[in-house]
């Protein structure tokens, strides 16, 4: 992202004949929200007074007060490269704070900015990149979105087959235009399924790229006509859509989870990182994997983890570990998925892979050196939303990481959600039991 000063934003507005700002922010769980204005509010804007009704937001209200304030990152100005060129709209991502200036509990940039700090403090420095996995699904004949298509694609398929390569080129050039650098972009294993692969980045200008990959998408998809979802499971059929973020950990400008001397690569430090998420990645669930539907897609059978294990070569593990070419070692969490809130998942793995640095815990065994019945017998990850809640109410360190606020704000919105599915009578169940019984 480029460093821009108050007078740097002044000129490219002029510049560029930018008429109309968007504030952009994101909630608790993990939705993009926006306030739309005009350029003659830019020096309110850039001062920080610009207010909203927090009231409005899911987890935003209840403080005590009715209003907070927007503060631009002026780092993360981009114009939207598909809106009219006369008249242009640019964005800032903002932080939340409180009338008084001071930053809001429920604002997770602020709490990944914690994290980070944190880091900071015992002179690390992280990188992250990710892999987001995504449908690129038909429209209905009323304008809904749909959860079908009539593309038959697979792996690295090319067209005619690969029917979502054109929306995908246009992905990476107006993520490109905004200063995102998509590394990879192909079809993946299911019908409509793609993925985009970002580089490397610093935690919070990667949480902010995922923000803005997800609206990308889904802008480019539609133009497309198409309707793209990162839903995690959104057919019974097929596998589901992860997002696998993947770390490495500097010091001294030296990646220091590579070890040439190991039979891995990895190094102590890596293996302590990794360590200190399984750890907690029951706890951790809750913000990974936040829906009902998450934990559709974390079953048997469709290669996505359902036990606490990591490996270096397997596909299906919970954590891949890996020492191959320039990146040197690095460390995937598959488990997550397109509902996270990015900057929640990226703070609490590094918060939780330092923990397990500081204390140098040890991981399991490798699960290529375990047998089937030793697999089996494993830590399994919550199958369902209502475990995920129990697991994190028993993991101190996670809400401590979080904050008070958000954790309560989590607890009670997924008791709800799923007091509200059980509530629900699926297609399934009529189908298996009303002709029956």
């Amino acid at each position: 992202m480029a460093k821009y000063t108050r007078q740097d934003i002044l000129d490219l507005i002029e510049q560029e004949d930018i008429e109309f700002i968007r504030l952009q922010f994101t909630d608790i769980s993990g939705k993009l929200k926006n306030m739309a204005t005009t350029i003659k509010q830019i020096d309110k804007i850039l001062d920080g007074h610009y207010r909203f009704d927090c009231k409005a937001i899911d987890g935003f209200s209840g403080m005590g007060y009715e209003e907070l304030f927007l503060v631009p990152d002026l780092s993360t100005f981009v114009i939207f490269p598909w809106r009219p060129q006369n008249g242009k709209v640019a964005r800032f991502l903002c932080d939340v704070v409180k009338p008084d200036g001071t930053p809001f509990a429920g604002d997770s940039r602020y709490i990944l900015k914690k994290a980070i700090k944190e880091a900071e403090s015992m002179e690390y420095s992280f990188n992250v990149a990710i892999k987001n996995e995504f449908f690129l699904f038909d429209i209905g004949e009323n304008g809904e979105p749909a959860n079908y298509s009539s593309e038959k694609g697979g792996y690295f398929d090319v067209g005619p087959a690969d029917c979502g390569e054109n929306a995908r080129r246009d992905m990476v050039l107006y993520l490109a235009d905004m200063g995102i650098d998509v590394e990879t972009s192909y079809h993946s294993d299911e019908a409509a399924q793609h993925v985009l692969g970002s580089a490397y980045a610093p935690p919070l200008e990667m949480a902010d790229s995922i923000m803005t990959t997800r609206l990308v998408a889904r802008t480019v998809a539609k133009r497309h006509g198409l309707h793209a979802t990162f839903m995690p499971k959104p057919r019974t059929d097929a596998k589901g859509s992860g997002a696998h973020y993947i770390f490495s950990l500097d010091k001294d400008g030296r990646n220091i989870f590579t070890d040439e001397k190991d039979k891995f690569g990895i190094s102590e430090e890596g293996y302590y990182f990794m360590a200190g998420i399984l750890k907690h990645i029951s706890g951790m669930s809750l913000v990974t994997n936040p829906i009902v539907n998450s934990y559709k897609r974390l079953v048997p059978g469709y290669l996505a983890p359902v036990t606490a294990v990591w490996s270096t070569t397997d596909a299906s593990p919970l954590i891949r570990l890996a020492s191959i070419g320039s990146d040197g070692g690095r460390v995937v969490l598959r488990s997550p998925d397109g509902a996270a809130n990015p900057y929640l998942v990226i703070a609490l793995c590094i918060a939780a892979g330092m923990d397990g640095i500081k204390n140098q815990v040890k991981p399991p065994v490798c699960m290529e050196e375990l047998s089937m019945e030793e697999i089996k017998n494993a830590e399994v990850l919550p199958r369902t939303l209502h475990e995920a809640v129990n697991h994190f109410k028993k993991d101190s360190f996670i809400q401590e990481i979080l904050g008070s606020h958000i954790s309560g704000q989590m607890v009670r919105a997924k008791d709800l959600e799923w007091n509200e599915y059980c509530k629900q009578v699926t297609l399934w169940e009529t189908e298996k039991y009303l002709p029956a019984i």
